[in-house]
């Protein structure tokens, strides 16, 4: 008899294995599916995240675009042109682990600084875009990060999921029957056993 290549032992020591292993994979089983449940929670609560953060982009992305064209006809492309700063927004991704999958957790926002040199927005209309576009990428930002820890989480969960039917579906039945077809075959020998310690004692007594 053996198990995914290995020998198990004939008798007692055999049927002692065979249920070690087959605790061992009903337990692994257990914490395999509880590592799918918090990874299929977990990926539900980001993907609903990232849907609020893509709502977010494009409603803000639209009020800039609606402020951008009232500054531009207001003031005129090089208004436009005199009024972007310098510098250049920062986005940094903070990175977590759950379960063993390294994901996306939050993004920090460094919004671009106008040095005092630099001319601000020569009208209200151009200013409110230049807020709505700042608040656009921070949206966007959080979307990408949101939709990229969604998809890594799935992804694991998807492999989590295949583990575990393996374990369900063909391991842990496979060690049963192995078990059931063993502890036959003892009871079957300790059968015999006895049934020949009792013709021996009744032949012996004569």
């Amino acid at each position: 008899m053996s198990t995914h290549g290995r020998r198990v032992p004939p008798g007692r020591a055999g049927r002692l294995r065979l249920r070690r292993n087959l605790a061992t994979a009903l337990r692994g089983a257990d914490l395999l599916e509880r590592k799918l449940r918090l990874l299929l929670d977990r990926e539900r609560a980001e993907r609903r995240a990232a849907e609020d953060a893509r709502s977010a982009w494009r409603e803000e992305l639209a009020q800039a675009d609606t402020w951008l064209v009232r500054g531009v006809l207001l003031g005129g492309e090089q208004a436009l042109a005199q009024a972007l700063p310098v510098d250049r927004a920062r986005i940094d991704v903070e990175w977590a682990a759950l379960m063993g999958v390294r994901h996306p957790a939050a993004v920090a926002w460094t919004a671009p600084v106008r040095s005092r040199a630099e001319p601000t927005p020569p009208n209200t209309a151009l200013a409110q875009a230049e807020t709505a576009y700042r608040a656009a990428v921070r949206a966007a930002a959080e979307y990408a990060a949101h939709q990229a820890a969604a998809e890594l989480l799935a992804a694991e969960a998807a492999r989590t999921r295949q583990r575990v039917r393996a374990l369900r579906r063909h391991w842990i039945p496979r060690l049963r029957r192995e078990l059931a077809a063993l502890e036959l075959a003892l009871e079957e020998t300790e059968h015999e056993e006895a049934v020949r310690r009792r013709w021996a004692a009744s032949h012996g007594a004569r």
